[in-house]
């Protein structure tokens, strides 16, 4: 028996509460009870005051039906329900995208009180009646903002209306988006402003303020339930795959990506263009050395030298003719052929963060790709 067992500490709301900002993004790794203490503070607020929360994914089908049902199983199990209401309720039961406390009867069946306490909204479904009233909302919870794949088109926007929707012309509204620590190429983070995820340490918390408004968003990266120390679980992921790091100590989660095969020199590049993604500008070599051609990607640190010239990949639209935006849909035989080297995985990367960059560039050309079809 080991006496000297850490204990496990899970995430909580306070620091990121004391800061008072309507916006609360809260990043980490995973099963640290981000979404817990999120649900906790919700079901807290309407027990005590009457104030609801509503919960909003990405998708519908991400709340719907058994997972639905499933999203309080933790403050259940926990007894936290029945220790809020003294016992009135010892459940809760999820049926059309809402959510009630509930008593389970001696049949088994549960006995439901007389309104939801949660509403679902999805981001994708935007058919939510936008006469129905809800005033009674004070506590938002967006779960899993952040993506490893595709986002939607305009997803900001559309996230922006369903938060018209429920708090109208109100300002007594606390909302907190949660997410796993899977992509910090995020078009929330550029969208809001927030420019130093990146660079944020672990357990840090950041306030950004938007001029003379009295927004205010906070932004934490929540540290390790154990500092120092590996949780229990950790051996089951001991694999050498950075991608792993994410779920057992919250590092951003990043692929391994090939780096540059051969030596060269500035003689053997025959072209060069780049790449504008997320603020960041690659330079792009196409290379040909000892019988071997292909792409080396690495990051510009000075500026560009001809921007009315050279060959700039971007997601931002400019009318001039050596601005692309969708690398995967060439205009040109010169373009044909860049692309060709991604098509034949000849391609390399100065590191591993380039790669992500590009990554996510491709990631945006393939969506742009297929919406606009």
């Amino acid at each position: 028996m080991n006496i000297f067992k850490p204990k496990l500490k899970y995430y909580s709301l306070d620091a990121i509460l004391s800061k008072n900002a309507q916006y609360n993004v809260i990043f980490g790794e995973r099963s640290n009870g981000k979404t817990f203490a999120a649900l906790e503070y919700g079901l807290r607020k309407f027990i005590e005051t009457g104030e609801r929360m509503a919960y909003i994914r990405r998708y519908a089908m991400d709340f719907k039906g058994k997972r639905g049902q499933q999203l309080f199983e933790g403050l259940v199990g926990a007894g936290i329900v029945e220790k809020l209401t003294k016992g009135k309720w010892d459940s809760i039961h999820y049926y059309s995208g809402r959510w009630w406390l509930a008593k389970t009867g001696d049949d088994g069946k549960p006995l439901l009180d007389n309104e939801p306490f949660c509403y679902g909204f999805s981001i994708s479904e935007m058919e939510h009646d936008k006469s129905t009233n809800y005033d009674s909302v004070t506590t938002i919870i967006f779960d899993e903002f952040l993506s490893r794949s595709f986002y939607l088109n305009d997803e900001f926007v559309l996230f922006m209306n369903v938060i018209s929707t429920i708090i109208r012309m109100r300002d007594n509204v606390k909302i907190f988006m949660l997410g796993n620590t899977v992509n910090k190429y995020c078009p929330y983070f550029k969208e809001m402003g927030l420019t130093h995820v990146g660079q944020m340490d672990k357990g840090s918390i950041e306030v950004y303020s938007y001029g003379e408004s009295k927004l205010k968003v906070a932004v934490e990266y929540a540290d390790s339930p154990i500092k120092g120390a590996a949780k229990p679980s950790d051996h089951y992921f001991a694999f050498n795959n950075p991608k792993l790091n994410m779920i057992t100590g919250g590092a951003w989660e990043i692929a391994l990506y090939p780096h540059c095969p051969f030596k060269y020199k500035p003689k053997d590049v025959v072209f060069t263009y780049f790449i504008e993604f997320d603020d960041a500008l690659l330079q792009c070599e196409i290379v040909m050395v000892d019988g071997n051609d292909f792409t080396f990607i690495h990051k510009k640190t000075t500026p560009l030298q001809d921007e009315d010239k050279d060959l700039i990949f971007t997601t931002r639209y400019d009318p001039r003719p050596n601005f692309v935006r969708n690398i995967r849909k060439p205009n040109s035989d010169l373009e044909s052929r860049i692309g060709m080297y991604f098509r034949k995985e000849k391609v390399f990367y100065q590191d591993n963060e380039i790669g992500e960059v590009v990554r996510n560039y491709l990631q945006f050309c393939a969506k742009d790709t297929i919406v606009k079809a």
